[in-house]
């Protein structure tokens, strides 16, 4: 059975118009129905006749997610447990702020990136989603939230996006012509898959970059990011350089602080440096978020944390701290995973592409 999330409203269109032989208005207001009015079930789309509604539902499925669990926080910021027409699973978070309302939401079902301070990377990976199901995540969250319109979305949720870059590319550009939500307001977080920043440079988006650098040094990052050790800093440093200079868009740095580990005096120094000749960049520090996978780590102190980004503002970089939420539910930076499984089910083994620099890091794909 087709499902319509992530299709566009033409195709849509088509889909119904050929399978129900009916005029084209009826698949323009199943579109509209889904993407502007963010319709979750047929039997809603009381503008359309009964019979027609009964109809689509034996032939098609509407949406792919649906929520199996929730967990607020007393300032609105709400987790959501989806799970998938193959019952895989996965998280996305609603984050409500003063003036706009984001949604951070995932790509993958799990992550092979496996950064030693993440929960979401314990698990590997058990496959790519699809456009539909990325685009679906909004679709789901902006239901349950009639009253804040999503006007930001970030993929930083589970999964490295640029290893799943085309459906992430058509979900983005759904949710820009379909939604009506601004490239502008759409970022896209990497741990650095440097082959696949040249490529998002050539698509001429005007969205958000965000790196996860996390170290300043090659030596420090390959023990926090494994995929360092086969695109080290010098070349991710590049790829960023040619990204601003093809598309003119600031990118950020995320840096999660961890204390005692890449938070000192030294570590802060040696971002200045790093960074402060490079044109169109920010820093973005994070305190660390506890899991319950990575018990080696610690939140640095207040003043600790302070005193890192006074001593980077020194160098001429513009660097901030990211507003908190969700840490109190596991709903923060590197705290999202896979919190059930299907019955009987089990992540696909970390693949050891990092292992060898002569295996194309495009390799990892669906399963």
């Amino acid at each position: 059975m087709q499902v319509l999330a992530g299709k566009t409203q033409n195709e849509i269109e088509t889909l119904v118009t050929e399978a129900l032989n009916t005029p084209p208005f009826r698949g323009r207001q199943v579109a509209q129905a889904l993407y502007k009015r963010f319709v979750r079930d047929f039997e809603e789309m009381t503008d359309l006749p009964k019979d027609i509604r009964a109809r689509l539902v034996e032939m098609f499925q509407l949406t792919p997610c649906r929520v199996m669990r929730t967990d607020s926080a007393p300032d609105g910021t709400t987790k959501y447990l989806l799970s998938l027409p193959d019952e895989e699973v996965m998280e996305a978070v609603f984050l409500p702020y003063a003036g706009r309302t984001s949604v951070c939401i995932s790509s993958q079902v799990g992550c092979p990136m496996a950064c030693s301070f993440c929960a979401t990377g314990t698990e590997g990976l058990a496959r790519n989603l699809t456009a539909g199901e990325i685009v679906d995540q909004v679709l789901c969250l902006q239901s349950l939230h009639p009253d804040r319109r999503i006007s930001h979305v970030v993929l930083m949720g589970m999964g490295e996006p640029l290893l799943n870059l085309p459906e992430v590319l058509k979900a983005i550009r759904l949710l820009n012509e379909e939604v009506g939500i601004s490239l502008r307001h759409i970022t896209v977080s990497t741990v650095g898959v440097v082959p696949n920043i040249y490529k998002l440079a050539e698509e001429d988006m005007p969205i958000t970059l965000a790196v996860s650098l996390h170290a300043p040094n090659d030596a420090l990052r390959s023990e926090l990011v494994p995929l360092n050790e086969k695109y080290p800093i010098e070349r991710l440093m590049q790829a960023c350089r040619d990204y601003v200079a093809k598309t003119r868009r600031r990118i950020t740095f995320e840096y999660v602080l961890m204390a005692g580990v890449n938070d000192t005096e030294k570590e802060a120094h040696e971002l200045g440096a790093l960074l402060r000749r490079e044109p169109l960049v920010s820093v973005n520090t994070i305190p660390y978020n506890t899991t319950d996978v990575a018990s080696l780590y610690r939140r640095p102190s207040p003043e600790a944390t302070r005193q890192f980004r006074e001593i980077v503002a020194s160098y001429g970089v513009v660097i901030t701290q990211r507003q908190e939420k969700g840490h109190r539910i596991a709903a923060a930076c590197g705290q999202l995973k896979r919190s059930a499984l299907k019955p009987g089910s089990a992540m696909r083994p970390l693949p050891m592409f990092i292992a060898s620099q002569n295996t194309p890091l495009e390799s990892v794909s669906a399963v």
